[in-house]
């Protein structure tokens, strides 16, 4: 009878013991996961950029900004946004120059120097180009931070209304957002469009 007892009370602590523990294990998955949307999008919101947002930010003289297009020298003096300064991260259109840490990091440098309230943007090839990815770790291990634009130059000048809205088409045109030349250009304002509703960093 005692030899029944303590089993029915093994088994009754053991179904106790499974039951909190599951309950745990379920509790600390959902709040794991919730941590990692969390912070998933936390880090989206700090990195990347729209380019609506600053394609807008360029018809308003906005000047808190510096984008800087990091492919080849070649490259961005046949055609670059207008505006942005280049820091080459390739040698020529088919040799990276990742090696070449202390001249990117100087550049880098320099430009946060010269305005520190301004937001430095990075721009390579297309979306999908890790060239943003690894100049921007490179800048994060000396501790310079800089954001990403959310396309790359192919579809900033070949994609223009994939990432426009529909009823902007008409009154932008990509020509006037590219520039050729070693000089950056100037962006020019455009009355045309519509102000954003939204005047902060989620806006646009």
């Amino acid at each position: 009878m005692k030899a029944i007892k303590v089993t029915v009370l093994a088994i009754l602590f053991g179904a106790i013991s499974g039951g909190v523990a599951t309950y745990t294990i379920i509790n600390n998955q959902t709040s794991d996961e919730g941590d990692l949307v969390k912070d998933f999008y936390a880090t989206e919101t700090a990195v990347h950029v729209s380019p609506h947002h600053i394609r807008k930010g360029m018809d308003k003289g906005d000047i808190s900004f510096v984008l800087v297009d990091l492919r080849s020298q070649e490259e961005y003096e046949r055609e670059h946004v207008i505006g942005a300064v280049n820091v080459p991260a390739y040698k020529d259109p088919n040799t990276s120059a990742y090696g070449d840490v202390e001249r990117i990091v100087n550049s880098f440098t320099e430009l946060t120097e010269s305005d520190p309230e301004k937001d430095i943007i990075v721009y390579c090839y297309s979306i999908p180009c890790m060239t943003g990815r690894k100049v921007g770790n490179m800048l994060a291990e000396k501790e310079i931070y800089v954001k990403h634009l959310g396309v790359g130059w192919n579809e900033w000048r070949y994609d223009w209304t994939a990432w426009n809205h529909e009823h902007e088409w008409d009154v932008t045109n990509v020509e006037d957002y590219v520039v050729a030349g070693s000089e950056p250009g100037t962006p020019k304002t455009n009355e045309a469009t519509e102000p954003c509703t939204i005047d902060n960093e989620l806006g646009c």
